[in-house]
């Protein structure tokens, strides 16, 4: 094989094996379905502190008001244009508090450490989280962003990270 061949193939390789870059969109009521279907999969209210399913036409009044929500952003994460999960960040008193939901079909690939690390990137201010005790995919993501475990409550376990 010649030697510009052999640097191809890396090139290659490497491109391949190299992370998607992610974008953060605003979410619209146009995302009403798809945040429905992610709200409503099992494991994502099994991880949830309300672990309902939620009719559609309630997951639609909370998106319309989230929406007009000034303390509320939600964001649609999308890789290479396609949405792979959502990222909110709530404001409350001196910080945002994070929630964040994986699309299914791309759960176990590091996104959810990409996308709530490009949301506090964004935010550039003071985050913290609710995880529920055993939730150790959203635990994995509170630590590797920096956030700390400062204590556990009723099953709970509240982050944080300063600015």
């Amino acid at each position: 094989m010649s030697l510009l061949r052999s640097a191809k193939s890396s090139l290659v390789f490497a491109s391949s094996c190299m992370p998607k870059n992610l974008l953060l969109r605003p979410a619209t009521l146009e995302d009403a379905e798809l945040l429905f279907v992610w709200r409503n999969d099992p494991q994502t209210r099994a991880a949830s502190h309300n672990q309902d399913e939620i009719p559609f036409q309630a997951h639609l009044d909370w998106l319309k008001t989230s929406l007009c929500n000034p303390h509320r952003k939600i964001y649609i994460v999308e890789e290479d244009g396609k949405p792979v999960g959502t990222v909110r960040a709530d404001w409350k008193q001196d910080a945002f508090l994070l929630s964040w939901t994986v699309a299914p079909a791309v759960r176990g690939k590091g996104i959810g450490k990409r996308m709530v690390s490009l949301l506090i990137q964004t935010l550039n201010a003071p985050v913290c989280a609710e995880i529920k005790v055993g939730n150790t995919a959203s635990e994995k993501i509170a630590l590797y962003t920096g956030m700390c475990l400062d204590h556990v409550k009723d099953g709970i376990q509240y982050y944080s990270k300063k600015k």
